[in-house]
């Protein structure tokens, strides 16, 4: 939403809540959701992605459009989007957020309690893959999906910013994918991430320093 000159009014989910005013919004009861001034409800991040790209995108113009005019292109773009918020998710994010955030939050009744040792050392072990790709598609592309920056490259900035917020991407081994990553988190557009705070669970302490 920076990046297209937004500032959203955020309110907080318990994505392990039943929570009916969600429900509302969005049957399937998943985050986030998008409700727009003329009260139009996106659901998902990439279907949001998508939807402020039609309505917003041409303010900053094609030379800065977050998503390729080439159908190829495109289509390479949200293959790599999918691949960060989905496959990326399953394998690493989505281990690391539980057993790190939202365990601590949760009722035991919900399945919070100490976090689980094998599912954090999954995502330790899957997130080198993750990096390893980013180098690969880097060397040749400067950016993730093509020459310029598009919705890939914050799809999986984004995804990395939550792991990173934890201190658990293993920079020292990865000096293309960090290379890559600090142009991403350069972006003003960044900054806001950059300043998030868990509460009650600090960020690593090279988080928000862009010369990390």
């Amino acid at each position: 939403m920076a990046e297209f000159g937004e500032t959203p009014t955020l309110i907080e989910e318990h994505p392990w809540e039943r929570s009916e005013a969600l429900l509302e919004l969005n049957p399937a009861g998943t985050v986030p959701v998008l409700i727009d001034d003329d009260e139009t409800t996106a659901c998902g991040a990439t279907v949001i992605a998508e939807y402020l790209n039609e309505t917003r995108g041409a303010r900053v113009g094609e030379v800065t459009a977050l998503m390729p005019a080439a159908l190829a292109d495109r289509a390479e773009t949200r293959r790599l989007v999918e691949w960060f918020l989905a496959k990326m998710e399953a394998e690493v994010t989505g281990y690391l957020v539980t057993e790190k955030i939202y365990k601590r939050r949760m009722a035991v009744t919900d399945g919070g309690g100490p976090p689980d040792a094998a599912a954090i050392r999954a995502a330790r072990a899957n997130i080198r893959y993750h990096l390893d790709y980013i180098a690969y598609l880097t060397a040749r592309r400067n950016c993730l999906a093509g020459r310029e920056i598009t919705m890939a490259d914050l799809a999986a900035g984004a995804a990395l910013s939550v792991v990173d917020y934890l201190g658990e991407v293993p920079w020292e081994e990865a000096t293309a994918a960090k290379a890559w990553y600090a142009r991403v988190k350069s972006r003003p557009s960044f900054r806001a991430i950059l300043a998030d705070q868990v509460r009650g669970l600090p960020a690593a302490a090279h988080y928000a320093n862009l010369d990390f």
